[in-house]
C-alpha cells in the first residue's frame, strides 16, 4: 500500500526543481513578462479536458506555460511597484505554511500556527516601537490593513457618539468626518468606501505631499464640537516617500478627541532603524496603524498587517461567535477575531522566519539598505543630462521627470522594453514621471549601476 505522504513526493520534487530553476534565472533574464496575458491564455485556457494529468505532470506543464508570462519581481533591479522580494526564511516557511494547510484563525485547533504568528506580533511591535499591549491582526495587504483598522476607527468614534455601529448600522447614525491627506493612497478611500462612510474630506498637502499642519487645525476647526472624528495619516508617501509630520498632526486631532490611523504600508518600517527614527517621531501615540510584511520586510505575497492600540474596538468591529468555534480560555483571544476572515493560511508564519533570520540587527540593515540604494539610484539618475529628480529622497521612493510628458513616456516606454530593470509610469503634481521604489532585499550596488546605466540608454536613445 503506497503510504499517503509518497503521493506528494514527485509533484512536490517537481515543483522544487522548477523553483529553484526559476530563482536561478531571475539574474539573467528580462524582467519584464515576455506575452500578455490575453497570449497566455490561449495556451492555458480552452475546455476543461475530459481526462486529468498526474501530479508532476500538471506541475511541468504549469511551470512552462507561465513562464514568459512571469514578472521577475524578485530581481534586484526590480523598482515598479513597492514590491519587496522574498528572503530565503520566508520562501522556505511559506512551503511550510502550505505543506501544514492550518486554518490559522483559532487558537484551540492551531496552536504552533497561533503562537508563532503571536510571537511574530510581539516582535513587530517591539521593533515598530509600537505599544506593546496592541493587537495585531495578518490580513492579505495594506488595502485589507486599512480596512480592519478604520472598521475599528468607525466603532471607536461612533461608541464615543453613543452609538452602536454594530448592532445598529449606519442608517440614522451620526456623521463620522473622516479628514485624509490630499496625497493620501487610494486604499483609504476604498477601505472607507468598503465600510459606508463615503469619500473622505482632503486636507491640503505640501510639495513632498505631507498634510500640513495648518490646513489640518483649520479642517478640525470646521466640524461641530462632539461630533466622531478619524484622521488618516501616512508613513511613506508612495510617490516622494515622505512622513506626515505626526507629533503636531496627532496633538491637534488627539484633542478634538479623534481616531488618528497611520496608512504605513512600507514607510512604517522606518521606525526599526536609528538613522530613520526622526522620520517618524509621534507615529506611535496614534491609535491605528497598517503595514504590509510583503513590501519592506520581503516576506512572499500575500501578508499584511493591521495594528490597534484598542484591542476593545478591534475585536468588537471583526470579531464573531458561534458555537462551533471552540475558543481558547487560555490565551488572549482567536485570531479570527482581529481579521475580516474566519478562515485563512498562516500568513504570520513566514514573517516570524524572517524575523527569526534577520533579527534586530538585520532588520535594520535591510531598511537602511533599502534607504541607501534609493539615494544612490537619485545620485546617479541626477547625473545623466535631461534628467530631473523631483523629490526629496528621505527613504525608498524616486521621482523622475525627463522634461515633457511626452519625453516621460517615450524613456519609460524604452526602459521597460529593454529589460534590464523595470521602473514604472506614475503621475505626480500633474505630470508624468518615472517611479522609483526601492524594496528589494537582494538590490545590490551592481544592481544600482545597472539600472542607471539602463536609464541612460533610455534617455540618450
Amino acid at each position: 500500500m503506497t503510504a499517503r505522504s509518497e503521493t506528494y513526493d514527485e509533484s512536490l520534487a517537481k515543483a522544487h526543481e522548477h523553483v529553484r530553476r526559476w530563482l536561478s534565472s531571475i539574474d539573467d533574464r528580462p524582467i519584464g513578462p515576455r506575452v500578455t496575458a490575453g497570449e497566455l491564455l490561449a495556451s492555458v485556457g480552452g475546455p476543461l479536458p475530459d481526462g486529468g494529468l498526474d501530479p508532476a505532470g500538471v506541475v511541468d506543464e504549469l511551470a512552462a506555460k507561465a513562464d514568459p508570462g512571469l514578472m521577475a519581481i524578485a530581481s534586484g533591479r526590480f523598482f515598479g511597484w513597492v514590491m519587496g522580494g522574498t528572503l530565503p526564511a520566508g520562501l522556505a516557511a511559506d512551503w511550510l505554511v502550505s505543506g501544514w494547510d492550518q486554518n490559522a484563525g483559532m487558537r484551540y485547533s492551531t496552536p504552533a500556527t497561533a503562537a508563532l504568528e503571536e510571537a511574530a506580533a510581539s516582535w513587530l511591535l517591539e521593533l515598530l516601537r509600537l505599544p506593546p499591549t496592541a493587537d495585531v491582526g495578518f490580513v492579505t495587504g495594506a488595502t485589507m490593513a486599512n480596512f480592519t483598522c478604520l472598521a475599528a476607527a468607525r466603532h471607536a468614534a461612533l461608541a464615543t457618539a453613543g452609538w452602536d455601529v454594530e448592532r445598529d448600522g449606519l442608517t440614522g447614525a451620526p456623521q463620522v468626518h473622516v479628514l485624509v491627506g490630499a496625497e493620501r493612497h487610494d486604499t483609504i478611500d476604498l477601505a472607507l468606501r468598503y465600510l459606508g462612510l463615503g469619500q473622505p474630506s482632503p486636507v491640503a498637502a505640501d510639495e513632498e505631499g505631507r498634510i500640513r499642519v495648518d490646513a489640518l487645525a483649520e479642517a478640525l476647526a470646521a466640524i461641530p464640537d462632539g461630533a466622531p472624528i478619524v484622521l488618516c495619516l501616512q508613513a511613506g508617501n508612495v510617490h516622494s516617500g515622505a512622513f506626515d509630520p505626526f507629533a503636531e498632526a496627532v496633538r491637534l486631532a488627539h484633542a478634538r478627541g479623534a481616531w488618528v490611523h497611520v496608512d504605513g504600508a512600507f514607510g512604517l518600517w522606518a521606525a526599526a532603524t536609528p538613522a530613520l527614527s526622526h522620520l517618524v517621531e509621534g507615529l506611535a501615540v496614534a491609535d491605528s496603524w497598517t503595514t504590509d510584511a510583503h513590501k519592506t520586510l520581503n516576506v512572499p505575497y500575500d501578508c499584511g498587517l493591521a495594528i490597534v492600540a484598542d484591542s476593545a474596538s478591534m475585536r468588537a468591529a471583526m470579531g464573531v461567535h458561534a458555537s462551533y468555534l471552540v475558543p481558547d480560555e487560555t490565551g488572549p483571544g482567536d485570531p479570527y477575531e482581529k481579521v475580516p476572515e474566519l478562515s485563512r493560511r498562516a500568513r504570520g508564519v513566514p514573517v516570524w522566519a524572517v524575523l527569526r533570520s534577520l533579527g534586530r540587527r538585520g532588520v535594520v540593515d535591510l531598511v537602511d539598505g533599502l534607504t541607501t540604494n534609493a539615494r544612490a539610484i537619485a545620485a546617479g539618475l541626477a547625473e545623466i543630462d535631461g534628467v530631473e529628480v523631483l523629490n526629496d529622497v528621505v527613504y525608498t521612493q524616486i521621482c523622475v521627470s525627463f522634461g515633457s510628458d511626452e519625453r516621460t513616456r517615450e524613456v519609460t516606454a524604452r526602459l521597460i522594453a529593454d529589460g534590464t530593470t523595470w521602473m514604472s509610469g506614475s503621475r505626480w503634481h500633474d505630470r508624468d514621471v518615472l517611479r522609483i521604489s526601492v524594496s528589494n532585499w537582494s538590490t545590490d550596488a551592481e544592481d544600482v549601476r545597472l539600472s542607471v546605466d539602463a536609464v541612460r540608454a533610455a534617455v540618450s536613445a
